[in-house]
Order: structure tokens, then sequence, then C-alpha cells
């Protein structure tokens, strides 16, 4: 599993990464080119997301050895408490789908332009998938869609430290029989997936002026492509994490997904083994591939158990 190179200044992009040698413990990570190196005195991400902002950035500036990414496995990005959640309608796109596919029209054109934004919780960490891994469709949607979005990883004082993609993958069918089934068209297993790599906040010089692309290819062929750009975000950045934070606590940081504004023709829905390709210009790229039902992702739980032990 790889991120994309993205040339910046003539040198590679940095991202901070969860990963973990053959035989070892998760650690948290500063990968750069093709190899990696863990955070000297850090062992998880969560203990990044604990410090502030400007403690972070210092923080990663100190790292041990080197290691070759290809003798690593790279993980999602989040561990410990932390959690994924999501805006939803942030984008008019995403307001003309739901209303296009819903019984209730009239709510998704409300939410667009009220003071108060759609936030709904979507993941813990250890239910989360990453680049390579499948992502999951409910075996009773029948109708379900990759949505990608620019992720903002928000440390546990609701400051923004950095970005990431975020894949939120949604059942049209069962949002749209009535809106109150939100929780089950979203939450589901393989229903969240990130990119491996985190990009720090300080080296993105304008979150909401990123261009976003998808790709859906079916046996080899490219069957959907679309683009957006953050520019067409109507919520700020740090107004959504602000909102976020009022009544909740992160401990251990939080990562919040900011909407979508590409979504396929309502004739249009995911089948197993799709390939789901995300890409966010100086973010990076996400690839999965489909799987239905909750089987596939049953490793998970085993993975999470066997890594507190």
């Amino acid at each position: 599993m790889t991120l994309q190179s993205i040339n910046v200044k003539g040198g590679h992009p940095m991202h901070l990464v969860r990963y973990q040698l053959p035989g070892q413990r998760p650690q948290a990570g500063v990968l750069s080119g093709d190899t990696v190196a863990p955070v000297a005195g850090v062992t998880g991400m969560a203990e990044l997301l604990r410090l502030t902002a400007d403690e972070l950035r210092t923080a990663v500036g100190k790292t041990g050895d080197e290691v070759a990414v290809a003798d690593v496995k790279l993980l999602p990005p989040l561990d410990g408490l932390g959690e994924v959640w999501c805006a939803g309608v942030t984008y008019e796109r995403s307001r003309g789908a739901r209303m296009e596919e819903s019984t209730e029209q009239s709510v998704y054109d409300r939410v667009y332009s009220a003071p108060r934004p759609e936030l709904f919780p979507k993941s813990p960490a250890w239910r989360l998938v990453t680049d390579g891994e499948a992502i999951g469709i409910r075996h009773d949607s029948g109708h379900d869609v990759p949505e990608p979005e620019l992720a903002v990883v928000a440390n546990s004082r609701g400051e923004i430290v950095g970005f990431t993609i975020c894949n939120d993958v949604s059942s049209r069918s069962i949002e749209g029989e009535n809106p109150l089934y939100i929780p089950q068209a979203k939450v589901f297993a393989g229903g969240c997936a990130l990119a491996t790599g985190i990009r720090p906040a300080w080296e993105i010089a304008d979150p909401k002026n990123l261009t976003i692309d998808l790709v859906i290819r079916r046996d080899g062929a490219e069957v959907f492509t679309g683009t957006t750009s953050t520019k067409q975000l109507v919520r700020e950045l740090q107004d959504l994490v602000d909102v976020l934070f009022v009544p909740n606590e992160f401990p251990d940081g939080v990562i919040l997904a900011t909407g979508t504004g590409i979504v396929p023709e309502l004739d249009f829905a995911l089948r197993a083994g799709d390939v789901v390709e995300i890409s966010i210009s100086e973010v990076g790229t996400l690839t999965n591939t489909v799987a239905v039902g909750r089987e596939p992702f049953a490793y998970l739980a085993a993975q999470t158990l066997e890594e507190t032990r």
C-alpha cells in the first residue's frame, strides 16, 4: 500500500501514518518518499492528537531510524479512542442528490443553508479500513455509492492539525426511504475508509482550494468518473469542527469528513468487485475494492483484540 507521490518544492510530501513492522506493535511515524520513521517517544496516533498543534509539529520533527515502506504494513491513521464523524449536505450537488432520492426532499434543502450543520458519527477507530483493503456495501441495500470527501483531522482541543481522505460509503436506497434511517445508511461493516496518511495542516496552503477526483472501475473499465473542488464547500472547516466539539470530548482526536460534491446519477450503484479510487490534490489517494456484507470485515474486531493484548 502506497501513498500518491506529490512533488512539492523539489522534495517528497510528509504524511503522518500508523504502521506496523512484522511481529511488532503498531506505531506512529512520518512517511516521506519510500521510507517511514517512528516519531520519537510516541507509540500511537492518539498520543500525537492529544498534543496542541504547536506541540505536534515539534514532535513529528523528531524521528528515529528510517525503514523502507515496503517492509511495513500501513494502517488506518487513527487509533485509541479516536472517532470518524461526517458532515452532510455541504455541497450543492449533495443537496440535489439527496432531494432526488428522498421521500422527504425538503429536509435536505433546509439543512444545506441552516446555521446548524448536519453532523453524525461514522466509525470508531477499530472499524476503519484503509488504502488497498476492501470497502463494504450492505447486502440488503441494493443501491450504494462511494462518497469521496476531504477529511479534517482535529486534535483533542479542536485544532485542525491535518487532512486526509475519507470514503463515506452510503446506501442511497435506505436513506432515500426515510431520512431517519441515516444511521443504517451510513454505519455498517466496511462503510468507512481512510487513506493511510495524514497531510499536516501546515503543509496545505489552502484546504478550500483542493481538487477531488473519483474513478470507479468495473472489470477493468471506467464506469464512473467525477471531479469537484473544495471551493464548492458551503461550510467553513473550522466552523464544522467547532460545532462538533460543543457537546463532545475527543480525548484522542477526531477525523471529520466534510461532505461530498460527487454523487453518481440514480441509475448507478456499486457492485462487488468494483474498484474505487479517490484522489485529492496535495493530500493523496485512496483505493479500495468493493465487498458485500459483514463477513469480509470480521478480521477488524479480531485484529483490534490482538493489538490490545
